[in-house]
């Protein structure tokens, strides 16, 4: 197995498959929940989110870099991880700077920002970094009192929403560290790092990257949370207008909804033969004129 991640070093440009979205999203639901700063709960978080057989024990053991086939045994190396051997202590020292930060006044996107990045630049598993890195900003704006219990915040869709923003918050490190490094690869893919390396880690400048998250969030309450608001206000209108046609269960108007956004405001033959058989072609018809007046947007 290859021990290089086949992607550019972005937020996995990888098209999620359901499962893979679906235990992200189950993830974030846990993240106000305890801090999960800690190698024993970092190593669990890893073990959830991946494939059972990519499940790590312990922080990696093998030489990990980003890198791009562009041709036959060409590859470009964007990004080199630390030594598997540095490892521990690097690790160790962005816990406990971790601590540090959670009593020391220090602003709660900072806090998130040195611990997230740092953490996807250390790269400590084979595989679910780039998850678990979006995951520490919630759990972190969470335990820091930055977001109400119970609430959604969603900058990890707006940081994806941004691609551009964000490899470049990533390269204004990746870029001149890579200079500093010499290694080779060799024809299976495996490389071997040559000098010394960890020192490049232990302080790194999170100037870029706090700047970029504290855009992230600007992003986020200016046009995610506003988006949010407008479509919760859109479907509690829709419902009471389709009510006024037909008196039928919240369930049913919800299904209703869904349905008709998923097939561009209408409702497919076979889902009406299955859930609405009993409206006539009238109501449906207006039913589905008001769900496209109210989302027209989402068209």
């Amino acid at each position: 197995m290859l021990n290089a991640e086949k992607s550019s070093f972005e937020i996995e440009h990888i098209k999620p498959s359901t499962s893979r979205t679906d235990k992200f999203i189950s993830l974030l639901r846990f993240a106000e929940w305890k801090d999960f700063c800690k190698k024993k709960l970092l190593i669990g978080l890893q073990n959830n989110i991946v494939d059972p057989r990519f499940k790590d024990a312990d922080y990696r053991t093998t030489q990990n870099y980003v890198g791009q086939t562009v041709s036959y045994q060409k590859e470009i190396i964007h990004y080199i991880c630390p030594k598997p051997n540095d490892l521990p202590e690097l690790m160790q020292g962005l816990l406990d700077s971790h601590q540090f930060m959670k009593t020391g006044n220090v602003s709660s996107v900072i806090h998130a920002a040195v611990i997230a990045y740092g953490f996807v630049f250390l790269h400590p598993f084979e595989d679910g970094n780039g998850r678990i890195h979006r995951f520490l900003i919630h759990n972190i704006f969470s335990i820091q009192g930055m977001i109400p219990k119970g609430l959604m915040f969603p900058v990890s869709a707006v940081m994806l929403k941004n691609p551009a923003h964000y490899d470049n918050s990533l390269e204004t490190f990746s870029r001149p560290l890579m200079q500093f490094i010499n290694y080779s690869l060799d024809d299976e893919g495996q490389m071997t790092v040559f000098n010394e390396t960890a020192f490049l880690f232990r302080y790194m400048d999170m100037t870029a990257q706090a700047e970029a998250l504290y855009d992230f969030v600007n992003m986020t309450i200016e046009n995610e949370l506003v988006e949010e608001l407008n479509f919760l206000a859109n479907y509690d209108f829709t419902k009471k207008a389709i009510q006024n046609i037909i008196d039928m269960q919240d369930r049913l108007i919800d299904l209703f909804i869904k349905f008709s956004l998923q097939n561009n405001g209408n409702i497919s033959a076979k889902k009406r033969e299955t859930y609405f058989d009993f409206l006539t072609d009238e109501e449906l018809s207006k039913m589905e004129q008001i769900v496209r007046n109210g989302y027209k947007l989402s068209f």
